[in-house]
């Protein structure tokens, strides 16, 4: 208890410093948010494994560090900025340092008319009226500690507003880029993505490190798909394998509008994926694939909520892990079918491979359905590989470490084949090979 108390009042005691470089982003509105949330944080409780949403995740070890709120942004090289690109610059990418906006290391292309794609610090200085709109008004703070510290600490993320009708032909790469040297900082990016009647775009969130050593990413996501709109949204958490890395995604779908999302995780001490979506009118659809690589002590856990609110929706939800040494994963994925929500179509699958005796996955797929014209399915596996495929491999004159490569890589294609933008998916089995040997082969 002593610990948590000092956790809170680190942050309070820092909130009086922030709030004073606020400068023009202390609009009325945005900062009564801010102001809110802290009260609401000193009110939360910090999550135990007494609580059923956090029961196979003990956070405690964030407790251990006092993590240092950014107050600037930082200049890194345009070298080490493309190590993270997938196709050699010919893409918009918009770059974020510690948090912040980096103007200099980002690039964008002709973008169509009206589209705005780039920091929200801007776009709460100019009182954009689309964030009173929308700004805070999915992500609730109702029981969500780690929400309630980023909205009170809100300075800066990614804020992309596609209007009615405008299509984005290139995907906009988000690069999320800690660089701490030897300080432990939290860093709290806040992202709003807006895709309007009849839009299309593709969003990627990236975050990755310069530095190994610990830090703690707090970020937060909101996205609003209205009418007809198409919104691709990938998601890659390459983060140091010391660093705490908690996020939350909520999505609000209108009447036939298409969301789709791919996790790849391999970075990061603890990892916490909270993924919501809701339908709010008829005809959407969702899918929410996710991989991810474990080994040594990471612990993983993804907890997604797609919320069939209304009738004639489809959701298709796919996540996979593979697990090696004393790593733990954790997957709980709910469907909930609302009474008026008939003719939904609702499927979910976690498969997971143990590597070895210590690794282990706590997987709880949900079905909670209340109405009777639907077809829903779940299912879970967690195995080894399978030894026949193996002895198969081995009987052609594969070697065991080649044989296990491929068995894995099949494995893992089933999410990566989601990813439909070829640089990103090369990029990722670039990660795989590397990870399983592939290249010995």
């Amino acid at each position: 208890m002593e610990k948590i108390r000092e956790f809170k009042e680190w942050f309070v005691k820092h909130f009086d410093d922030f709030e004073k470089n606020l400068n023009g982003e202390k609009t009325p509105e945005v900062h009564k948010l801010r102001k809110d949330a802290l009260s609401k944080f000193k009110e939360l409780s910090f999550p135990s494994l007494k609580d059923e949403e956090w029961k196979y995740t003990n956070i405690s070890p964030l407790l251990k560090y006092n993590f240092s709120p950014v107050s600037s942004g930082k200049k890194v090289s345009s070298e080490l900025i493309k190590k993270f690109l997938f196709d050699k610059m010919e893409h918009n990418f918009i770059v974020f340092i510690n948090g912040r906006f980096s103007q200099e290391n980002s690039k964008l292309l002709a973008l169509p008319k009206g589209v705005i794609a780039g920091s929200i610090s801007d776009a709460i200085k100019e009182k954009n009226p689309l964030i009173e709109k929308h700004f805070g008004k999915y992500a609730n703070l109702s029981d969500q500690i780690f929400t309630a510290l980023s909205t009170a600490f809100t300075k800066d993320g990614a804020f992309i507003y596609v209007p009615e009708g405008k299509v984005i032909e290139e995907p906009v790469h988000i690069i999320f880029l800690t660089s701490n040297g030897n300080k432990k900082i939290i860093t709290q990016p806040r992202n709003l993505f807006i895709a309007g009647k009849n839009s299309r775009v593709t969003i990627i969130e990236h975050y990755v490190t310069e530095n190994k050593g610990v830090y703690f990413t707090n970020t937060v996501t909101e996205i609003v798909a209205e009418e007809n709109a198409v919104v691709n949204h990938i998601k890659l958490q390459e983060e140091s394998i010391e660093a705490f890395h908690i996020a939350r995604m909520e999505v609000d779908q209108e009447r036939d509008s298409n969301f789709t999302s791919v996790l790849f995780s391999n970075g990061g001490n603890i990892s916490r994926n909270d993924f919501n979506t809701h339908f709010n009118d008829e005809g959407g659809e969702c899918k929410l694939n996710g991989l991810f690589l474990l080994d040594d002590n990471q612990l993983f856990d993804a907890h997604t909520l797609i919320d069939h609110a209304k009738p004639n929706c489809s959701s298709h939800e796919h996540y996979r892990g593979i697990l090696d040494d004393n790593a733990r994963g954790v997957f709980n994925g709910k469907v909930l079918v609302r009474p008026d929500a008939q003719k939904t179509n609702a499927f979910q699958q976690n498969n997971n491979i143990l590597l070895s005796n210590n690794a282990s996955v706590d997987t709880k797929p949900q079905l909670e359905i209340f109405a009777d014209d639907v077809k829903c399915s779940h299912g879970a596996t967690i195995g080894q590989l399978d030894n026949d495929a193996k002895f198969y491999l081995n009987s052609r004159g594969i070697g065991d470490e080649a044989a296990k490569a491929i068995l894995l890589h099949a494995f893992a294609s089933d999410v990566i084949k989601s990813v439909k933008i070829n640089s990103v998916r090369n990029y990722i089995e670039e990660i795989l090979s590397k990870r399983f040997n592939q290249d010995d082969l």
